[in-house]
């Protein structure tokens, strides 16, 4: 794992303590797949810590009203980051998870399609939102979630993940929609 480029004291420190922290599970869960565990990190609390710090320093002092959490590990990170700004916290989620009124957007899987749904009114016009993942693959689910939100009329500032797989080339499918990413995977 290589941390992230960027400055600030203490950054490269922090970085390197999550990077250190998450384990790579050759062939899971399928052959030729190297799968980024994050569950490693939370049993770090440390970790954990700087992980979700990191991200409520960026965003502080950005407007932001809205985290959207992609299921499932988005809402390991979403919550506590929309806590410390303030903002409230949109689960979006896979078909037929939401009880009341929800609007969804599809995307393309490499065999067949999926969709991430949100409740109705979850988000609004004139709000400002950051959606989190722990993980940018191929960007397909991140690039439903922005469409989905801005749809609703929110404002999408950026996505933000722990994890990215640059060689799977997600940030293409973003177009210019900013991803702000802790730590490259090798």
């Amino acid at each position: 794992m290589a941390a992230a480029a960027a400055g600030g004291g203490g950054f490269e420190a922090r970085v390197a303590r999550i990077a250190s922290t998450i384990r790579v599970i050759p062939d899971f869960p399928k052959p030729g797949i190297m799968f980024q565990d994050i569950t490693t990190m939370l049993l770090k609390p440390d970790a954990f810590r700087d992980t979700i710090e990191l991200f409520v320093e960026r965003y502080k002092d950005k407007g932001i009203t809205v985290i959207a959490g992609v299921e499932a590990r988005g809402f390991i990170f979403g919550p506590p980051i929309a806590l410390a700004l303030g903002a409230k916290f949109v689960p979006l989620r896979k078909p037929k998870k939401l009880p009341g009124e929800v609007i969804s957007e599809e995307y393309s899987l490499e065999y067949g399609t999926d969709k991430i749904e949100m409740h109705v009114g979850a988000v609004e016009p004139n709000d400002r939102a950051v959606v989190v993942d722990d993980l940018i693959a191929t960007g397909g689910t991140l690039s439903a979630a922005v469409k989905l939100i801005e749809r609703a009329g929110a404002e999408v500032v950026e996505c933000a993940c722990v994890i990215e797989l640059p060689e799977l080339k997600g940030r293409d499918k973003l177009g210019n929609k900013p991803v702000f990413v802790l730590v490259k995977a090798d």
